[in-house]
């Protein structure tokens, strides 16, 4: 009916809305049974912006609430796309209430993890105060992928308020997570584009109380930043960006501290080949 790749091109848009207004309408006319079938059959696709448009026209027509005890179905079900449908349906029904979208995610974030990365990312741009307080919980939790997910998105705020994206690393530094160490390193290089003046100091208190496992997680922060600024596009960086890169790793192949030296002779190497 739709195409298992891409974005839906507007004859595919004007399908699916016919699509939905023929769901509602079997629906009230008591063939939920029916509706059901149709619905799962369009939203088990791998196709990522069919399963989303779905799940945003359910959430936004005006008779939404007769989908609900479908979707409530829906988000635990065996098949990966209609898990995703009813998650995009939660996220767009609840734009009023995105409490309510954290607290589904919290239970199916695993079970839908492209989606999840892909509303989170939303939800740091439109509720970034909420986010900040409910993923302050969730970098505490013991479950590894949700303390890396607490990470996804962050860098809409890089501009707005490095201070706490320092502070928040700050907390999960040593966290010995592959994913979670990925996720500092992708948040560390992005919002030291953004504020190097901020961030720079953070990580050389990090270093000086740093160890093995620590220094490897900056190591490969700081590297990116230094072959950033050496690549041929740097008339294309901002140029506080470039010019306090160079003079922090200046500064720090000077400094007292032999681990805040080392990374800084390090730096250096990369930056004057």
């Amino acid at each position: 009916m739709f195409n298992k790749i891409g974005r839906l091109d507007s004859e595919e848009a004007k399908k699916l809305k016919e699509f939905v207004e023929m769901i509602f309408s079997l629906i009230e006319n008591g063939k939920k049974d029916k509706a059901e079938k149709e619905i799962f059959k369009v939203a088990n696709t791998p196709n990522y912006f069919i399963r989303e448009q779905l799940g945003i026209s359910l959430a936004r027509h005006e008779k939404s609430e007769l989908v609900e005890a479908l979707i409530e179905k829906m988000i635990s079900n065996k098949f990966y796309g209609i898990r995703a449908t009813a998650l995009f349906f939660y996220f767009n029904r609840y734009q009023d209430r995105p409490e309510k979208t954290l607290d589904i995610l919290e239970q199916c974030f695993e079970s839908t993890p492209w989606e999840a990365e892909s509303i989170v990312n939303e939800m740091w741009r439109h509720y970034p105060d909420l986010m900040k307080e409910r993923m302050s919980e969730w970098i505490t939790s013991e479950n590894e992928n949700k303390r890396a997910l607490s990470f996804h998105g962050m860098e809409n705020i890089a501009n707005s308020d490095p201070n706490f994206i320092m502070e928040f690393i700050s907390n999960a530094i040593d966290d010995d997570t592959i994913e979670v160490q990925k996720k500092i390193t992708h948040i560390l290089t992005q919002v030291a584009r953004s504020n190097p003046i901020i961030v720079f100091p953070y990580i050389r208190e990090w270093l000086v109380e740093s160890d093995e496992k620590r220094v490897k997680t900056i190591w490969v922060s700081m590297k990116k930043l230094a072959n950033i600024i050496i690549q041929r596009n740097r008339n294309e960086q901002s140029q506080e960006f470039v010019l306090l890169t160079q003079q922090t790793i200046e500064d720090w192949k000077n400094d007292e501290n032999e681990k805040v030296s080392y990374m800084g002779e390090k730096l250096f190497r990369i930056i004057r080949r």
